[in-house]
């Protein structure tokens, strides 16, 4: 018996070393070779580490100080992509395909991301995203969109009548666009239950403080369970709690349609996420791990991505305030001073070029990745299989053969005929939200949110970008401004 263990084990600590070798050394040459045989080329993988090293240490310094007013956040946001295409010939395929972080050193970012966003829609993958798909457009289209509207308008007017406590006087404007959104997704997802929504957004907002604060840190992988940090404990805490109120939250709406007090668990996107939980055929059916990674998810998208969108406008029509007094005319001849409508909302031309503007030049997302099952042809290359395709919309959104010479400056009017008619109808140079299969399907919905925002600001306020502004651009989740957004603020 000794001697079988014996064996064992000797077997086992001489695979050990083989299969680091396999997956950490011998992957990673083998499709760096095959790359670099059809003239890929890019920075060397180093074992076990890859670049991870080399990006997290590029980033960090590029970080440490504030940048001069200019919208050419590129290279301070991801300097290994662009440092790389400049020294890899700056043809985007090659720059997209040369980096690969190490597969044995992770982020510790992406351990709590996993606990922020669980295996929702985002992650999800074959049978399972195609049902969190559908739910999902469903939710955010149509009637059900347009239903969105009143409290879309009912958060936004109380976040501008608190604003006549700073009129005439600084005020920093992204916390004000962060409460907002919170209210704004509290209210959509959980209808009557918002109050508690706001209490699962209070829970994540410390989720986000731990992943900016380890947003430079990274941890040998699959060693979480073995070395736990105050910050992972922490995060385990904080990812059971938010678990505990979402559960509360879909036994009282169950209750309230047991008794009748909710029809059919109601409108809501909670609503929604319900009635599939109940549905009586087993395929359509979500469990309720899903409908808790569903919510996180939507928190997490809709709140992010439309806060940023909101700081970053509002930046931008503070600095070009000729743009912000065309904006006002057209939501003064659209609204009056009455609250925006869905058909007036439809109709608001410059203030979706400003928008639109606003997103190449500071898009939220800064990193859309896709992985290669199998082996695929794209274009002249071939592209070998369990390859992961890095696409920066911020380099996209600043090449000077889609946008011209000027790709850095603020112009609106380079959408005044449409957004297919501004990228010469390649629909792969814009990608705030993504492209194909998979792109956001809560575009409509931050869309909406935002011209409503912006609307109901332009009614009553004028405002100019504070002279203690700091520019500084930072990613951690999605790009945000470090110090935030600080205008002076007159009424009209």
């Amino acid at each position: 018996m000794i001697t079988l263990l014996l064996i064992f084990l000797s077997t086992l600590l001489l695979a050990i070393p083989s299969v680091i070798l396999y997956k950490w050394w011998w992957i990673p040459f083998r499709i760096q070779r095959e790359l670099q045989s059809q003239g890929i080329k890019g920075p060397s993988y180093k074992f076990i580490h890859g670049n991870t090293k080399e990006i997290i240490q590029m980033k960090k310094q590029r970080s440490k100080t504030p940048m001069d007013l200019s919208h050419d956040v590129f290279p301070r946001l991801q300097p290994h992509l662009y440092s790389w295409s400049k020294i890899y010939e700056p043809q985007m395929i090659k720059e997209i395909l040369s980096n690969k972080e190490g597969e044995f050193l992770k982020r510790k970012v992406e351990v709590y991301m996993k606990k922020l966003l669980g295996d929702g829609i985002v992650v999800a993958e074959g049978e399972r995203w195609s049902k969190l798909r559908r739910l999902a457009n469903h939710a955010f289209h149509g009637e059900c969109l347009k239903d969105m509207v009143p409290a879309m308008i009912s958060s936004a007017r109380s976040m501008v009548d608190r604003w006549r406590n700073y009129e005439g006087k600084e005020i920093e404007v992204s916390e004000q666009f962060r409460l907002l959104t919170s209210e704004v997704i509290s209210r959509t997802a959980f209808g009557s239950s918002y109050l508690e929504g706001i209490s699962i957004f209070e829970t994540l907002t410390k989720l986000y403080a731990l992943i900016s604060r380890n947003a430079y840190k990274i941890r040998f992988y699959g060693s979480i369970k073995i070395i736990q940090t105050e910050d992972d404990t922490e995060a385990d805490r904080i990812e059971k709690q938010l678990r505990v109120s979402i559960l509360e939250i879909l036994k009282k709406r169950e209750i309230e349609a047991s008794k009748g007090q909710v029809n059919d668990f109601g409108n809501d996107f909670l609503g929604s996420l319900l009635k599939v939980h109940h549905d009586m055929d087993p395929k359509n059916r979500v469990s309720v791990d899903e409908i808790i990674d569903e919510c996180k998810t939507f928190y997490f998208a809709g709140q992010e991505t439309t806060y940023g969108l909101l700081s970053w406008s509002i930046l931008l029509l503070g600095i070009h305030t000729e743009w912000q007094e065309e904006a006002r005319k057209e939501v003064i001849q659209l609204f009056g001073q009455e609250n925006p409508n869905p058909e007036g909302i439809a109709r608001l031309k410059t203030v979706t070029m400003i928008i639109y503007e606003t997103l190449r030049l500071y898009s939220p997302v800064t990193t859309i990745t896709r992985r290669i099952e199998r082996k695929t042809k794209l274009g002249k290359y071939q592209l070998p299989a369990n390859v992961n395709l890095l696409i920066p919309p911020q380099a996209l959104h600043r090449n000077p053969h889609t946008w011209g010479q000027d790709a850095h400056l603020f112009k609106p009017e380079r959408f005044s005929g449409g957004l297919a008619k501004s990228t010469n109808g390649n629909s792969v140079a814009f990608l705030p939200f993504g492209s194909g299969p998979r792109m956001c399907v809560g575009m409509n919905f931050a869309f909406n949110e935002a011209k409503i925002a912006l609307s109901m600001i332009l009614q009553r306020y004028k405002f100019t970008i504070s002279p203690n502004y700091i520019h500084s651009p930072n990613l951690v989740l999605t790009m945000q401004p470090q110090h935030g957004v600080k205008i002076l603020l007159h009424p009209l």
